[in-house]
């Protein structure tokens, strides 16, 4: 065969085999895998993703890191004054702010100290103060209880008096079970004014 005839029998095989070849299987699944790889996240999803490894790492260091006595009475103390000022409600506390901020809450906060100061550290972890407040005209504010035995410690509540030609006061005080919770032991006193306060929680 020529020079040219071979030139020519290569261009027709060429055309003639145009399109009919087929890859193998494993080059045209390639892209197919690419697509099925998790996508990156857009921009916030990653800092979402970020945020939320970053608590769940702090989570678990709490989790590790026990915690003293001190931070039971601190908790406890917290959970006191909230109590206090959730049971007063806000209407209360709009016109009585100042004498609670000032008065009230930091000798509670003191009691509380005192009596868990009672308390052996291995069994702190078992006290709570409760939250089932007494709406209306109920004195109770909260109590300190041993979760664990269903014991209580204390008990917290505000009074309301009216004192003739005087008016309202609240007045806050606490009962232990050293006296069998029989003897009011004095907190301090708030005054309101003439008129009736409103319900507590309100």
């Amino acid at each position: 065969m020529t020079t040219w005839g071979r030139k020519l029998f290569v261009i027709l095989v060429s055309v003639l085999t145009l399109g009919l070849y087929i890859p193998p299987t494993y080059a045209a699944d390639a892209p197919e895998n690419k697509e099925i790889a998790p996508q990156e996240p857009e921009e916030q999803g990653r800092e979402a993703f970020i945020e939320e490894s970053v608590q769940t790492e702090q989570d678990e260091l709490t989790e590790d890191i026990p915690l003293t006595a001190d931070d039971y009475v601190h908790q406890m103390k917290e959970q006191a004054k909230e109590q206090t000022l959730t049971k007063m409600g806000p209407r209360i506390i709009q016109k009585v702010d100042r004498d609670m901020t000032e008065e009230i809450l930091p000798k509670i906060e003191e009691i509380v100290d005192s009596i868990l100061d009672e308390v052996g550290e291995d069994e702190l972890p078992y006290y709570e103060i409760t939250e089932e407040l007494t709406p209306g005209y109920g004195e109770k504010i909260f109590t300190v209880i041993n979760h664990h035995t269903g014991e209580e410690l204390a008990r917290f509540d505000v009074r309301r008096d009216k004192r003739p030609g005087d008016g309202y006061w609240f007045n806050f005080h606490y009962h232990l079970q050293e006296d069998n919770f029989a003897k009011h032991h004095a907190i301090g006193e708030i005054y309101w004014e003439k008129n009736t306060p409103p319900k507590w929680m309100s």
